[in-house]
């Protein structure tokens, strides 16, 4: 997707995982005021590209993908199967994305979300040299597709390699590969970060891809979140990136646990959707 500025949201505040018939949701989507959808890709077998693009291309939808990593997918593992496992599931995900037209695949794609620990220093010094050498390889299967890859820093609690805006930003460094870029996620940033504006600024001309919800994972605006300070730090890297609202439905078990969501954030998953828009407009003008 060009950088133009733009709102969208995750069909992930609904559904999950995405699959073919999950483009039932893109008129509602739209008929909102949104001009992005965010598709997390899960498994990439469950959806037809085809079907997908002509419906994003029906209801004036243009898409961004995300992918994760679980506990069988780590970068940063002694266990190479892992991140084998990891470059083939990262290159179905490539594949779809390239069709798809979008411009990077964004997520946490260094290690399997929630493998967070105190650890020996040798082995955090081990396990960082293991996520550069494959991210690099990663790298270079986007490349094949034309796509970049933008890396998310994770709160404390999902992951104990990259949390802030500095941490990316210094892996990014030694992974040393231009397709290589950002991602920050506000209520990643409400927990990690000392100064919302000052790790925007951090990320610079890196940051190409913004999600947003509160710091409690609620609808944007109900919350801590200084987002006055937010949307002075994009101005501050002149970003053009959409601003997608992600988070989740709790009325999907498995999804509920996998994020902690235990109680209804909103009235109803639209009205989270609607009123969150609402908010961001209003706010990043």
């Amino acid at each position: 997707m060009k950088n133009k500025k733009n709102f969208g949201v995750s069909t992930w505040l609904w559904q999950s995982p995405f699959t073919t018939e999950s483009i039932s949701l893109f008129p509602k989507i739209k008929s909102m005021g949104f001009d992005v959808v965010e598709i997390p890709v899960e498994d990439p077998t469950l959806i037809d590209d085809k079907v997908v693009k002509e419906s994003l291309a029906a209801n004036g939808l243009e898409p961004t993908i995300c992918i994760v990593f679980g506990d069988d997918k780590d970068l940063t593992s002694e266990d190479t199967s892992k991140y084998q496992s990891c470059f083939e599931h990262a290159e179905r995900c490539f594949s779809l994305a390239a069709n798809l037209e979008v411009d990077f695949v964004a997520g946490p794609l260094y290690a399997a979300v929630g493998k967070a620990r105190l650890a020996p220093a040798a082995e955090k010094k081990a396990e960082w040299g293991r996520a550069v050498t494959n991210l690099k390889t990663l790298s270079g299967i986007a490349k094949n597709y034309g796509l970049d890859i933008a890396l998310e820093p994770l709160n404390r609690f999902e992951s104990d390699l990259i949390n802030t805006a500095n941490d990316v930003v210094r892996l990014l460094d030694d992974i040393n590969e231009k397709n290589m870029k950002i991602i920050l996620d506000s209520f990643h940033m409400t927990i990690e970060e000392q100064d919302i504006r000052q790790a925007i600024i951090t990320a610079g001309k890196r940051l190409v891809h913004v999600q947003v919800s509160e710091n409690h994972r609620g609808i944007p605006g109900s919350g801590l979140t200084p987002w006055g300070e937010f949307a002075k730090g994009l101005k501050d890297v002149k970003y053009e990136g959409a601003l997608v609202i992600e988070s989740f439905t709790p009325e999907i078990p498995e999804l509920a646990a996998a994020v902690n969501i235990w109680k209804k954030l909103a009235d109803t998953q639209d009205a989270f959707a609607s009123e969150g828009l609402k908010f961001l407009k209003n706010t990043f003008k």
